[in-house]
Formats: structure tokens, sequence, C-alpha cells
């Protein structure tokens, strides 16, 4: 018997196929093995069309079958992982209206803000545990307000990992756990918001029907199964947002666990059993996996657009260098990379500074002494200080750092920036042989009933322990205060 998973990044598609009796990974795959382009008419719109999406997970789905040689029969259920806080809307006949709006897509940041003044700042932080900001609600709100032809057509409204299950059973649905990322959710009613929908003028009708976030939720239909190579029947059994997956991957579930990611974003998510957020809505709280009425199970989510983005713009536009290259460069470098600095906010609105888009900012720059590798280094000391920052928020509503738990993928592959990361915060970094496909192969595994929270983590392997190394740890405290300053500067 198999599980397999697949994780909807914004950047690649990814698949995993797992042993259920094993509980490992069999086969992976990837596509496309480069960033995935996305759509950007105007400065802080993003966008991609799901069609890119969807043609992907046909090429990994074959390409995985095609290596491990496992009859499609024996794939007993399907998880899906997805990007956050994007907008897909559909018409009556389940065909994709507009290209998706996605997370990093800053255009409705006025409409929530506006919303959240309307609404009234205490019912926004006591039953919705964020200002409506620019997710997927407000987006919807502006398609309603500056595409009023499109609108109208609306049938169904989902986020990206809706939609690709809706692709893979012909039945559009959602979970609370989605409808909390897209801020439609009111925690304190247990139910969508009806402040939110009547104030954004959007009926309920067009939110899809509710399942959970394990179990059976659909199956693959004929038609998807032909194009996959699937088996007919095969159920969907999980689906959750990338962070809350990438915490379930690493078996972060109970209050104080902590996990970490940074591919094209950089994010700390952590879990907290308390109805409490950020007064300034800087970091954000959304139903993790294994919330219920009787146990809450809060994410709290810190997220910097701006981090492996930062790092491939560098790849293209500074020389022929392998990341591993950047790497070897910045290790070459001391500790605050000789006075330059580095703000990675270049990558739309940023929560943490309340929605501004202030662009990445470099200072200090001295043509006589920085090269390659001080820019390399200074870039990963920018987003581990963002992330500081970041972390430094969440403590103040009860969610603290001792252990931060990552896959080593994507930034986390450098040893450099385990450091950073490790010396900044302070806490023990902890890497582990897993990734947002794999949890939602489990998490899947979890959905059909043959796993369960205690024993789905038992094929996960610790690789690496980072703690933080005191003997430098003034010299990163001055980085950190350096760079505080320098943020402060922009800010003003």
């Amino acid at each position: 018997m198999y599980f397999i998973g697949y994780d909807i990044g914004s950047s690649s598609i990814k698949a995993t196929l797992i042993n259920a009796d094993t509980n490992k990974a069999v086969s992976t795959a990837q596509h496309p093995k480069t960033e995935m382009n996305m759509i950007a008419v105007q400065a802080g719109w993003a966008e991609q069309h799901p069609d890119e999406w969807w043609s992907s997970i046909v090429v990994i789905t074959n390409t995985i079958l095609s290596e491990s040689k496992v009859n499609p029969r024996d794939i007993k259920a399907i998880g899906i992982s997805y990007q956050m806080h994007g907008l897909v809307i559909v018409d009556k006949n389940l065909k994709v209206l507009r290209p998706s709006i996605i997370w990093c897509d800053s255009r409705a940041v006025n409409i929530g803000d506006q919303a959240y003044e309307r609404l009234g700042k205490p019912y926004c932080s006591q039953n919705l545990l964020n200002s409506p900001g620019n997710f997927t609600a407000s987006k919807l709100a502006w398609v309603k307000n500056n595409e009023p032809e499109v609108y109208e057509q609306v049938y169904k409204a989902m986020l990206p990992g809706d939609y690709v299950a809706m692709r893979m059973s012909g039945i559009p649905q959602t979970t609370y756990s989605g409808l909390s990322e897209g801020v439609f959710y009111d925690f304190k009613e247990e139910d969508l918001s009806k402040k939110v929908m009547d104030y954004y003028g959007i009926d309920r009708d067009i939110i899809p029907d509710i399942v959970p976030t394990f179990g059976d939720q659909s199956q693959l239909s004929k038609s998807a199964a032909a194009e996959l190579g699937l088996d007919p029947g095969t159920k969907i059994t999980y689906r959750a947002g990338d962070q809350p997956n990438n915490a379930l991957s690493l078996n972060v579930l109970q209050p104080g666990e902590v996990a970490a990611t940074a591919g094209t974003s950089g994010v700390i998510y952590g879990v907290n059993e308390k109805l409490e957020n950020d007064p300034l809505s800087r970091v954000n709280a959304f139903a993790h996996v294994n919330h219920t009425r009787e146990q809450r199970r809060i994410g709290i989510l810190l997220c910097i657009n701006g981090t492996g983005i930062l790092n491939a713009w560098a790849r293209k536009n500074m020389g022929d260098h392998s990341y591993e290259e950047m790497n070897k460069l910045a290790s070459d470098v001391s500790i605050g990379s000789d006075g330059l600095s580095i703000l990675p906010f270049g990558n739309g609105a940023e929560r943490i500074l309340e929605n501004k888009n202030i662009g990445a900012h470099i200072k200090g720059l001295q043509f006589n002494i920085h090269q390659n590798g001080h820019v390399f280094r200074a870039i990963q000391e920018g987003i581990a200080c963002s992330l500081k920052y970041g972390t430094e928020i969440m403590s103040n509503i009860g969610v603290s750092a001792s252990v931060i738990r990552a896959g080593k993928a994507n930034l986390f592959l450098s040893d450099l920036f385990q450091e950073v990361v490790a010396n900044l915060t302070g806490a023990m970094i902890e890497l582990y042989d897993t990734d947002g496909s794999q949890g939602a192969a489990r998490g899947a595994g979890i959905g059909a009933s043959f796993y369960n929270l205690n024993n789905a983590f038992n094929g996960l392997s610790l690789l690496k322990s980072i703690e933080p190394n005191p003997k430098v740890e003034q010299h990163y405290q001055e980085l950190y205060e350096s760079w505080k300053e320098h943020l402060k500067d922009v800010l003003n």
C-alpha cells in the first residue's frame, strides 16, 4: 500500500510516494526544474494560471509511476499541500475564469485595511484573529470591485489546493482550516464569518462545501485518473496550506512546538492553544491541521515574502554561480558582511511591516571592499534578521522558540544559513529528512485512517542539530541591532 502527496508551490510542484508499511519515501519528482513563472501585470501583483499547476502534476505523477514501477491500484490515498491565501474562481462548468491571484500579490491590501477599520479591530482581532489584509477574502472582493463581468460568472471561489482537489474529483470543496487562511472564518462562532461575507457582499453559495482536513473528502474521477495514470476512485483524504502542512511534516502539532521553512518565502510557524493574535496583525493566526472545537490548535505564522526569491535573484544577476558556490563564497566572509546590510523585502507587501511594501534595500556598500561573497552573506544575514524580528513579535503572544524544526531543503541546505538562524534566534535548529510533499503523503495516510497523529512520523529522521554558539553571541547581537537600525531608517 502506498500514499501520494502533492505540494503545490509557487516555485514548483513536487510529489512524493510513500510506502505505507515502512513510512519511507520510495519516489519523488518535481516540475518544473527551475522556478515557475509568475505573471506580474503591475508592480505588487502576482498571478499564476492553475492549468500550469495541473500540467506539472500530470508530469510528476507519470514520472513517479514510471520510476517506482508501483501499480496505481496500490496507491490508496492522495494528500494535497498548497500555497496559502491564493484565489481561484471557476464558473458553473468548473472552468477557471482568470489566473489565480496568489499569496504574494498585494493588490487587495487597501481593501483589507478598509475592512479592518469598518469591521472593527476588536472583531478582527478576537474573531478572525487577523486583519483581512490581502488574504483570499479581500482578493475576491478586489475581483468583485474591479472585474464585475468576471465576478458575475463566479460559481465557486477556492484556494489553490481546493482547485487541485476539484480538478482531481470534479467536486468543489474546501476545509475550515482553508477558510481560516482566507480570513473567511469566525473562530468564536466556529463557522463562516457572516460579518466578512456581508461586508464584502459575497454570497455564501460561492464558498464550496466544507470537508474535514483529514478524512474521505472525495475520489479521483475517471477523466483525471486517465490523465494522471492513477486508479479511478483513489481517495483524496487530506489537504492543508503549505505552512500548516510543513509543520505537520515535522510533527509540529502541539502548543510550544515550532517549525520553519525558507523557500520562496521564509516562515516561522508555531502552535498555540489560545485565541490570541498580534494587535497590529504583523503575524497571523489560522486553524492548524489538528484544530477542533474541543481542542484548539492555532498556527501562528510569521511570513517574510522575500527569502529564497532574493537568493534566486542574486544567482540570476550576479554571475554564473551555483547555490553551493554562493554559500561557499558567503562562508568566507566574516559576521556582519563588513558593514553590508540588506533588507529582504522586495516581494510585495510585508505583514511584519504592517503591510508596507518598502522594497529591498542595501546599505553600506563599499566598492573597494565588498565582493560577491559579501552580498551573498548579507542576503542570508538579512533574511535571518527578518525572521528574528518576527520571532520577537510571536513571543509577545506566547509562542517562543527554543527549538526550531525544519526540513533540510532550500536555504536550510546552507550550513551558513543554519548557523546564522541558530545564533540570531538563540534556538536549536533541528533538520529532518522531510518536505511538504512527504507531509502531504503522510497526511493522506492519516486521513485514510492507516496512521494516526502518533505513528505517522515513525519514518522521520533527524539529520542534524545546530546549537547557538555563545562565543559569537555578541557579534550576532551587534549585527541584529545594526540591521534593525537600517530597517528603522527606511521605515522613517
